[in-house]
């Protein structure tokens, strides 16, 4: 039979095991365990013990153990443990991530908790817990286009270079047409209360359109811009112009644009000629995002447009010029950080990605 340690306290353990018992904001298992721990030093053996603090002689032999041999610390914290065994097998686990990352429902496009719970056999909760240990959102959708532009690589470095390191004695301008912004008017007002998101109504009255061409400056965040009715290489040259009067004449031009027919018709190409301080820098096909003035149109959009309500063309176009004249004011430029080997190289990953699911 194995002997109980004897408890010995010394007056600075007494104090705080005392306290322990009597305090109001201690855990009550940590009080319990401290009973038990004052009780042994009195020389009450385990069963007396069990029966004046109301629990079983082996729990108290278990916290007279660990005080003997950790002191106050050892009943302070519970030991690790080993925890539950797992229910599933490794094996089971990755054929879930295999059948969510690579099959599909037969009457669905993507996987639920419990259309895959129904064909594995498992609880929903199990599935989901699966999927967040994993990273995957089957519900959830990213829009992507991979570029098929022969000069991808030397475009994207190209322009990332003119963000990273843009030349001396030059201006950097990414500029852009936002086409087709509508003046809409909606039918009634939206309301906004507190402790309620605000509201707008689905259906509106259409007064038009205008599209806005913009230089957005990499230097400083300042844009030039003008409305207009149309975008066809008239109104580009027209913009082009503008461009031409508002910066200054000793500084050479570069502008990131992308590759609309617009920007390279033959008229245009002679304007390019007849002014050599301008330089063209094409983005790649279907890489709109490599343009930073799609970031101001971003903006634009939700700061201004998007819940706007606009009578008129006009009233759409006033309040486009306010918003650009206000930005202007105090303009801030927006910092371009990736770099152009991060860029191709999480492409060549998606490149692989797809060349993956397109043979299996």
């Amino acid at each position: 039979m194995r002997v109980a340690p004897a408890i010995s306290l010394t007056e600075q353990q007494r104090q705080q095991l005392e306290g322990y018992v009597r305090g109001r904001s201690v855990a009550v298992r940590l009080a319990l365990r401290a009973n038990m721990i004052l009780l042994a030093a009195e020389g009450l053996e385990n069963r007396g013990i069990a029966g004046q603090v109301g629990v079983g002689r082996d729990t108290v032999a278990l916290w007279r153990n660990r005080f003997a041999a950790g002191g106050i610390a050892g009943i302070v914290k519970d030991a690790s443990r080993r925890g539950r065994k797992p229910k599933l097998s490794e094996r089971k686990i990755q054929e879930i991530v295999r059948k969510t990352t690579q099959e599909k429902p037969t009457q669905a496009t993507q996987w639920s908790t419990r259309s895959m719970a129904r064909a594995t056999g498992l609880s929903a909760a199990m599935i989901g817990r699966i999927w967040r240990r994993h990273g995957l959102k089957p519900h959830r959708v990213k829009r992507f286009k991979l570029s098929r532009d022969p000069q991808f690589a030397e475009k994207v470095e190209d322009i990332v270079g003119l963000y990273l390191h843009p030349p001396e004695h030059a201006l950097v301008l990414c500029v852009d047409e936002k086409s087709q912004i509508q003046a809409l008017d909606r039918t009634q007002p939206g309301l906004l209360k507190k402790g309620r998101c605000g509201t707008m109504t689905h259906d509106y009255k259409r007064h038009g359109t205008t599209t806005l061409f913009a230089a957005l400056s990499v230097l400083d965040g300042t844009v030039i811009s003008e409305c207009m009715d149309r975008h066809r290489h008239q109104e580009w040259l027209r913009f082009l112009n503008r461009v031409d009067r508002e910066t200054p004449a000793d500084k050479h031009i570069h502008l990131v644009v992308d590759n609309y027919a617009t920007h390279k018709h033959p008229k245009v190409q002679r304007w390019f000629q007849r002014h050599p301080r301008f330089h063209s820098h094409f983005t790649p096909t279907s890489v709109s995002w490599l343009n930073m003035v799609e970031r101001f149109f971003r903006d634009l959009t939700v700061n201004r447009v998007r819940r706007g309500v606009f009578r008129s063309v006009p009233d759409l176009i006033t309040a486009i010029q306010d918003y650009i004249a206000h930005h202007n004011q105090e303009p801030k430029p927006f910092i371009w950080t990736a770099k152009a080997s991060d860029i191709l190289e999480k492409v060549k990953r998606g490149r692989a990605a797809l060349n993956k699911m397109a043979s299996a």
